[in-house]
């Protein structure tokens, strides 16, 4: 089993530790127990998103997101019939327990199930022209712009075959031979690759319908010129558990308000704010397609990923946020670009 001392929580830690728990724990859950090491519940990643979301605050108790009823299994059942608890409930890790609920271990399965490489396609979108990064873009395309020491779309491939996303399609136009030449067939890089040509814009979901076999499972797909630390692993857990249509990645988006904000009720000031910040979502450019949703697409024709999520919502498809809190960055503009050099060595 593994060791948990370093995955252990009390009730009285906040959401803050608890997220430092998860991410240095390295196996995605954070056992919560009394004083007396009775377990009182778990806390994974996607109780913090969801209470997120939700707008609970990082500095608020692990309670208000505490799973209290997780599955659990007994110090004396075999590993046969964990491993079957753990494949009929879909979980990955069970809180091992005694006949009093004592915390005893943590059994970790994911290495029982999880496959040498997934077979869920990855399909970026690496076409654009890059015109707010003139003239870096002039003979380069913004995706193969270096960050540290390799392209930016270097980087975003490893990624993915890091955590075992080995196919992947790579939607090109502006200059597209750079990358062409660059990846290949992909197998330098551990992966495979292949390409489609826009012969004219698209939009970040209209090339979706160039793709000439639809894919077998949900997809990924991302935009070409981002830098991120996230867990490809939880983003397609978090869409399968949810059994979600559509899931978007979004970023939490503050903004403030120069000027002080009157609100008025039929021509009354009722109370006046200074300087408010408002709090937004917004797109991180990343996606988790079931491919149902390609036969929404228009063929040949301009259409983006908004007005997807827009016609999979009026039908009443189910489409769900991934709140990113791991590092992000959409490099479009010079002062991105700069920012994102000066960040690589310690992110990446």
């Amino acid at each position: 089993m593994t060791k948990i001392e370093r995955i252990k929580l009390s009730i009285s830690s906040t959401i803050e530790e608890a997220l430092k728990t998860i991410d240095s724990g390295g196996v995605k859950i954070g056992l919560v127990v009394d004083d007396t090491n009775r377990l009182l519940g778990t806390v994974s990643d996607g109780d913090v998103r969801r209470g997120l979301l939700k707008g609970v605050k990082l500095q608020d108790s692990l309670e208000l997101i505490l799973h209290k009823t997780p599955i659990v299994c007994n110090v004396n059942d075999s590993k046969e019939d964990i491993l079957k608890i753990a494949v009929e409930n879909k979980i990955y890790q069970i809180p091992i327990v005694d006949e009093n609920n004592f915390l005893v271990g943590l059994e970790e399965v994911n290495r029982l199930l999880k496959p040498s490489s997934y077979p869920n396609k990855v399909i970026l979108m690496v076409g654009g022209l890059g015109t707010r990064l003139l003239p870096l873009t002039e003979s380069t395309p913004k995706p193969m712009l270096h960050v540290g020491n390799k392209p930016i779309l270097q980087t975003i491939v490893e990624k993915f075959a890091s955590y075992g996303f080995t196919d992947i399609t790579m939607c090109v136009n502006y200059k597209s031979h750079v990358i062409q030449d660059y990846f290949g067939d992909g197998s330098g890089f551990g992966v495979n690759i292949d390409y489609l040509t826009e012969e004219k814009r698209l939009g970040t979901a209209g090339a979706l319908s160039l793709l000439t076999a639809e894919p077998e499972a949900p997809f990924f797909v991302m935009n070409g010129d981002l830098l991120t630390n996230v867990n490809f692993e939880h983003l397609l857990e978090f869409h399968q558990a949810n059994k979600m249509a559509a899931t978007m990645c979004v970023r939490e988006y503050d903004f403030q308000v120069p000027y002080g904000v009157v609100n008025i009720d039929e021509g009354k000031i009722t109370s006046i704010e200074e300087k408010p910040v408002q709090n937004f979502f917004v797109s991180a450019g990343i996606y988790m397609l079931e491919p149902s949703c390609l036969n929404l697409i228009p063929s040949d024709a301009f259409f983006d990923m908004p007005t997807l999520f827009t016609k999979l919502i009026e039908l009443g498809e189910s489409t769900a946020s991934f709140p990113l809190r791991e590092y992000w960055l959409d490099i479009g503009r010079i002062e991105e670009y700069e920012k994102a050099n000066n960040e690589f060595r310690n992110i990446f």
